[in-house]
């Protein structure tokens, strides 16, 4: 189950980000954390832009509702998802 806060802003969730895989793709939970490959470079936010796109794709929001808060740089990651379903971000780890 995906470590996940509740907070006035939205809902806060743990990633551990691959870059440079083969393809975009949620791949599961990974100690509590969602893990997400993208094929973009972690070069100038590329990466983190790939993420978000991704996200909001799967859970049918607009990328502006979703922001990396920490760890920009990091492999490990928190997103800041607003007006999102604390279901639909537990069923991404589930459905995969």
């Amino acid at each position: 189950m995906l470590d996940t806060t509740r907070t006035p802003e939205g809902i806060v969730v743990r990633l551990k980000v691959v870059p440079r895989a083969s393809r975009d793709r949620i791949a599961g939970e990974l100690g509590g954390a969602l893990k997400v490959t993208v094929a973009a470079a972690p070069e100038k936010g590329k990466a983190n832009r790939a993420v978000v796109r991704l996200l909001a794709g799967a859970l049918g929001l607009h990328a502006n509702q979703i922001e990396v808060i920490r760890g920009t740089t990091s492999a490990n990651k928190s997103v800041l998802i607003r007006g999102g379903d604390e279901r639909a971000v537990q069923s991404l780890a589930a459905s995969r």
